[in-house]
């Protein structure tokens, strides 16, 4: 019992570990501020992930962390995630169906400046707009 006890505690910590750079968080709020944000992007930008559907798939034995570690938004450290909430349902849907949700939230998020700092379509919205991310990941205005 103590060591079924000690790995749902473990799972629990390791749930939801999908998180954004110092710098990623900067270039989030910089492109909120301009209106821009994962449900209202410029250019031609589609967010990967579904937050919906990956709570949603994670009712089933870690099916949304699977959904999660494949496809264009794909975050590889899930297949772990699912794997252990897999051992652990059904008492993983408890923590694994908000995880999954607020994950793929993130991972949307993540694409997102990878789009606009990187992707030339996403550089090229950004300079129609008049802005630029810069190295330190905020939004300036070009010259």
């Amino acid at each position: 019992m103590k060591k079924l006890f000690s790995l749902l505690i473990t799972v629990a910590f390791l749930s939801g570990c999908t998180t954004l750079t110092y710098s990623e968080k900067n270039t989030i709020r910089s492109l909120k501020a301009q209106g821009i944000s994962v449900d209202r992007p410029v250019g031609p930008w589609d967010a990967p992930n579904n937050m919906g559907a990956a709570g949603g798939l994670n009712l089933l034995p870690g099916v949304g962390n699977f959904y999660l570690a494949t496809g264009n938004g794909s975050d590889k450290s899930h297949y772990l995630y699912g794997f252990l909430n897999l051992l652990t349902w059904p008492l993983s849907i408890l923590w694994g169906v908000p995880e999954a949700a607020i994950d793929a939230n993130t991972i949307n998020e993540r694409k997102l400046v990878y789009f606009y700092t990187y992707d030339e379509s996403g550089k090229e919205a950004l300079k129609d707009l008049g802005f630029e991310v810069s190295a330190s990941g905020k939004l300036e205005r070009v010259h």
